[in-house]
């Protein structure tokens, strides 16, 4: 027994020291360099955690962060990190919580400002990243977690789910329940369907069942009753349908949930991976430290980083989400035009045209419309309320300045007769600049491009005009990923609310965090801190 504890102590001693010189903790202060080893422990599980779980990325952040938060308080105090980003951050925040004071439902407006607080995960990721190698690791840690879902959206296409039906009966009691050819039963009574078989006996189980169903795009749910059973001798023909198979035809959600959510987080770190590929890749784009790479681990890092960006572009094109993937190939050709190299363009577009041609005929089976439809339900949706949005923005002087408040459409639509006035399903605005117009006023929208401005002006003098020459494929990788992640998110966000969808905000300043550890002159650290 007391040789297990010594070796266990050891092993923990050498975890405890190859931590410490990751995260560059160097208190002397037993209490301090406890707590920011616990800080820095919660801040890597909220970058494992957020692909797939919004609740356990904030319990991590926020627990991270209290604990940052003691740490502050114990002498020496370490130095809080200041950026150029500060000022417009603080003041977009600053404006959101007088608006919402301000704003028609100001409960609900100011309960909603814990969504805007997000942006202090920027803070805490740039106050702990404090080496290269850290910046890294959680790079890496958000890649490879990710690949989870990324790999599991194929495999679960492949095995199929649910009951897809064919060839209804009027007279069935599906017909009844407004189900049609093609709709997939998924649920009865939140229980998980396979055969026709459990649809069955769920259904002449209870007098009335809930039955959810999948039909492109939407989940529906109806009522089923067991008197309008019919008479016959197997399954099929008590429910009144021909045939059945095990569906393949839905819009992936990893395990968010929701595919736009999945389809906007995946593309941001589908950016990052493949600015690290081509980082790693071109010749132009390395440092004097990359000797430190054998070939061979270089060869198999590319190979690396290669399957995982061609797996994202498969889970995103599962998720037919048309805005994230014109997002992500814009950021695509963006990083390639940062880079310059002529032969990056070349190999991108022989990539890039194939793939987007087979991207518009999987669109076009799975949602049986085309990449740009005027005729498709979402897009008449989005010109519908877009319509309605600008009309209330315009309608004063008060809204036109402060918004309407976050959320208090949800309380007045009816009143503003908003979404066709009542026609259509309440919602929000799905567009980032016109959300911001409506709910925040003209200045909420000015301070947010400020934001991305000053991020982006950031980013680019880090790429473009002088690079430290002790950073790596790895710093730079990490830059251009984020670089070409905000071009995405700025595209995808003109017709999608992505600010307002806490996961997506989430990893969006998470990688904020990072690269601007990286790419700010001010925190630039000397050569002996990069290890």
């Amino acid at each position: 027994m007391p040789e297990v504890c010594g070796k266990l102590t050891k092993i923990m001693q050498r975890f405890l020291e190859k931590l410490d010189r990751l995260a560059s903790i160097e208190s002397e202060n037993a209490l301090s360099k406890w707590l920011e080893r616990v800080a820095f422990v919660f801040m890597i599980l909220m970058f494992v955690s957020a692909p797939h779980s919004i609740a356990a990325t904030q319990i991590a952040w926020l627990t991270g962060m209290f604990i940052w938060v003691i740490r502050l308080l114990i002498r020496p105090r370490p130095r809080l990190v200041r950026t150029p980003l500060d000022v417009p951050l603080w003041i977009f925040f600053g404006w959101s919580v007088i608006t919402s004071i301000f704003s028609y439902d100001p409960p609900t407006s100011l309960d909603r400002l814990r969504n805007v607080a997000l942006f202090l995960i920027f803070y805490y990721v740039i106050n702990l990243v404090r080496t290269r190698r850290a910046a890294f690791f959680l790079a890496s840690a958000l890649i490879f977690s990710s690949m989870v879902s990324v790999l599991w959206s194929p495999v679960a296409r492949l095995i199929g789910r649910g009951v897809e039906i064919s060839g209804v009966a009027a007279e069935s009691p599906l017909a009844k329940a407004s189900l049609i050819n093609g709709d997939t039963l998924l649920e009865a009574n939140g229980k998980k369907l396979k055969t026709p078989e459990e649809f069955l006996a769920e259904i002449e189980a209870n007098e009335l069942s809930k039955v959810t169903f999948y039909r492109p795009d939407y989940y529906l749910t109806v009522d089923v009753w067991r008197k309008n059973l019919l008479a016959g001798a197997d399954a099929t023909e008590k429910l009144g349908f021909t045939d059945w198979k095990r569906s393949r035809n839905w819009r992936s959600a990893g395990f968010l949930g929701h595919y736009a959510t999945f389809a906007e987080i995946l593309q941001l770190i589908a950016s990052l991976a493949l600015g690290l590929f081509i980082a790693a890749w071109g010749r132009k784009f390395t440092g004097r430290n990359e000797s430190a790479d054998s070939p061979g681990t270089k060869n198999r890092t590319r190979l690396i980083l290669a399957f995982c960006v061609v797996a994202m572009a498969l889970a995103l094109l599962l998720t037919v989400t048309r805005a994230s993937q014109l997002a992500f190939l814009i950021s695509a050709a963006w990083m390639v035009f940062v880079v310059g190299s002529r032969k990056m363009l070349l190999i991108s577009a022989a990539v890039i045209l194939p793939v987007a041609l087979g991207g518009l005929v999987f669109l076009q089976q799975s949602r049986q419309v085309g990449f740009f439809d005027s005729n498709d339900d979402s897009t008449k949706y989005r010109q519908t309320i877009y319509r309605e949005a600008l009309n209330l923005w315009t309608e004063n002087p008060r809204h036109f300045f402060l918004g309407v408040g976050m959320d208090s459409t949800k309380k007045y639509a009816a009143e503003w007769r908003l979404f066709d006035n009542g026609k259509l399903p309440m919602s929000h605005f799905h567009s980032t600049p016109i959300q911001l117009l409506v709910e925040r006023g003209l200045p909420a929208l000015l301070l947010w491009l400020w934001v991305l401005w000053v991020y982006a002006r950031m980013l680019w003098r880090y790429l473009k005009v002088k690079i430290p020459s002790f950073d790596g494929w790895r710093e730079k990788g990490i830059v251009l990923g984020c670089f070409g992640g905000l071009i995405g998110f700025s595209t995808a966000g003109l017709v999608h609310y992505n600010l307002g969808d806490a996961e997506v905000a989430m990893v969006f300043f998470m990688l904020m965090g990072l690269s601007v550890s990286i790419a700010d002159s001010k925190l630039q650290m000397p050569e002996s801190k990069l290890t």
